[in-house]
Parts: C-alpha cells; sequence; structure tokens
C-alpha cells in the first residue's frame, strides 16, 4: 500500500452533516447540499424523460396509465401509514372521479380544463362526505367497507341503468394533445408527492400521526379526530378523484369497469413494492409495476402466477420495500479522504 493511501481512510458521505430533525438540516458545503438532493433530482429528471426515452406510443400511454396507479398508491401509503386508515377505496374514488367528469364533460359540455379539477373537489367532497360514517372504525373493519363501496356503485348503476348503465358514457373529449396528457400526468404525481410529504412534516401531519398512534389520547386533548379523519379522506381521495378524471379523457369514455377492483389492488401491492411509510415508494412501485404487467400480458391467464410469484419474492426477501432498502444503502456510500 502506497503512502498516499495511508494518509486516506474510508468516512461515509453522510458524516458531517448535523441533522437536527427527520427533516431538517444544518448545510455545511455545497457537496452535503448536493448529498441530500440529488436523490429528489434523479426522481423528477428521470420521470420527465420518461415520455421521451420511451419511442413507442403504446409505452407511452403505459406510464400514463402508471402515473394514475401512482397517484392512487400514493392515496393508500397516506391514509395507511399516516392515519392508520386501511383504504381499500381506490376504485371508489377512480370512479366517482370518473363518472362526474364524464357528466360534466359530456351532459354540460364543460370543457376538459374545467371538468377535471371540478370532478376532483366534486368527487373528494362526495366521498368524504359517503364515508363519514365510517371513520370511527378502524383496521379490517374499514377496509372491508371500503371495499364494499365499489362493488355497490356497480350494482346501482347496473340495476338502475343510469350513467349509461352498462354501456358506459361514450364521446368524451380527449386532452389537446398526447404530450399534454403525458406531461399533466407526471406533474401531478410530482406535485402531490412533494406536497405529501411536505404536508406530514408539518403541525397537522404530527396530528395525523397521533390519531394513527393513539386515537383516544388527541380525543382527551380536545382535537375531534372524526375532523382530522375527514380531511385526510377528502385528501386522499382528491388525489384518486383527479386519476379517475383523467382516465376517462385518456379513454374518452366512462364505464363500470371504472369501479373494477384492480384500482384498489394493484396500490397496495406497489406500495409493498416500494415500501410502505415513504410516499415516494408506492410511487415508484407503480412505475415498476404496472410496466410489468404489461409485460406478462403475453403469457394471459399465467400471467397473474408471475405476477404473485413477484409479490411473494418482495413480501420475503425485501419486505421493507425498494425505496427503505435503497435510501439505506445511499447513506452508507463512503468515500476515501485525507486523515
Amino acid at each position: 500500500m502506497s503512502n498516499e493511501q495511508h494518509q486516506q481512510r474510508k468516512e461515509r458521505i453522510d458524516r458531517g452533516i448535523k441533522v437536527r430533525t427527520d427533516g431538517i438540516y444544518a448545510l455545511m458545503s455545497l457537496r452535503e447540499l448536493s448529498y441530500l438532493t440529488l436523490p429528489r433530482l434523479v426522481l423528477i429528471a428521470g420521470m420527465l424523460v420518461l415520455p421521451v426515452a420511451l419511442t413507442s406510443m403504446y409505452w407511452q400511454r403505459v406510464i400514463t396509465i402508471a402515473c394514475i396507479y401512482a397517484l392512487l398508491a400514493l392515496s393508500f401509503d397516506f391514509l395507511t401509514h399516516f392515519l392508520g386508515l386501511v383504504s381499500l377505496g381506490g376504485a371508489f374514488f377512480i370512479g366517482v372521479g370518473g363518472y362526474l367528469a364524464a357528466v360534466f364533460n359530456t351532459y354540460f359540455g364543460w370543457p376538459i380544463f374545467l371538468t377535471i379539477p371540478v370532478a376532483t373537489l366534486m368527487g373528494a367532497s362526495f366521498c368524504t362526505l359517503v364515508l363519514l360514517p365510517c371513520l370511527p372504525l378502524r383496521g379490517v373493519y374499514f377496509a372491508i367497507v371500503t371495499l364494499m363501496y365499489p362493488l355497490f356503485m356497480t350494482r346501482l348503476i347496473e340495476a338502475l341503468d343510469i350513467l349509461g348503465g352498462t354501456d358506459g358514457i361514450m364521446g368524451l373529449d380527449s386532452f389537446p394533445s398526447a404530450w399534454i396528457e403525458r406531461y399533466f400526468m407526471i406533474l401531478m404525481v410530482l406535485i402531490f408527492l412533494f406536497g405529501m410529504r411536505r404536508l406530514v412534516n408539518t403541525d397537522l401531519g404530527l396530528v395525523f400521526r397521533a390519531v394513527k398512534d393513539n386515537d383516544q389520547a388527541v380525543k382527551a386533548s380536545g382535537m375531534n379526530i372524526t375532523f382530522y379523519k375527514a380531511i385526510a379522506v377528502f385528501i386522499a381521495s382528491a388525489m384518486g378523484c383527479l386519476g379517475g378524471a383523467c382516465l376517462v379523457h385518456i379513454y374518452m369514455w366512462s364505464g363500470m369497469s371504472l369501479f373494477a377492483l384492480d384500482f384498489s389492488i394493484i396500490p397496495i401491492a406497489a406500495t409493498v413494492i416500494g415500501g410502505g411509510g415513504t410516499l415516494v415508494g408506492p410511487v415508484l412501485g407503480s412505475l415498476i409495476l404496472v410496466p410489468a404487467s404489461e409485460l406478462l400480458r403475453e403469457f394471459g391467464t399465467l400471467r397473474i402466477v408471475f405476477y404473485a410469484l413477484i409479490l411473494v419474492g418482495f413480501i420475503i426477501f425485501r419486505s421493507e420495500g425498494i425505496m427503505v432498502y435503497g435510501r439505506r444503502k445511499y447513506h452508507q456510500f463512503e468515500r476515501w479522504v485525507k486523515v
């Protein structure tokens, strides 16, 4: 070993970054700032480059659909890991937002730039109002109730032959261009992702976590836990309704398949793969799981077997998820420094 190597030693890259809390740092240099911001910049740049890197129109559409599942996975992760409400109502959120956008566009003639935000806000308000009596429930009881809502809506539309019945509502306006469609969905995912990361670290986010950990203690302190749960459900359902409103304009059709259980199950699988409680993990899980599902489509019904094997493999060998594992490894990187 040379004399120069004797004068060096390995040091973790994060050494010297003084951590005050999980989200506040005392930065000492540009190097440390780069160390903290690099993963975020890579994520943003990667998602923005995806539509350009994929030349196939088919795979560009797959990425767009993956973004809709990412919104649902983000919604599921937020409710489950920051509020303690295990929601299987992703399909309910998608269906409500999708049908509202379809009604506003076809029956009232509203343009797409108006139907999407209105359907998002009205759909979130409707979902919150409907779920309000269920908010005292927790665990498997809340999960079962939320799973019943999309099934109920499907049978209601079919039995009463409303909202187009089994044929659905056709002739919706599409996005002005394919590029606007893709980048609008990507920007919505990024905005909600970083917005939620900011929200959970605010005082309101601390209340959400307190409700999850010990709701009776929060109630004893004089705070209305139902009110805070309703706020969280409104935020989570808004993400789902936004995805549904965009989905019907992408396909230019709205039907009962919007309430399909895929919209409730796949976000959970994406959260398992990406890492629950990280927010960014479910987004990455969706960007992996949805394209993987399309690649396995050529196997027909056997793709469910491969799909299940992938999930079982992650649960057994990487139960914490990709994001938790990757973040731990990232913080363990070392470099040579002079002694």
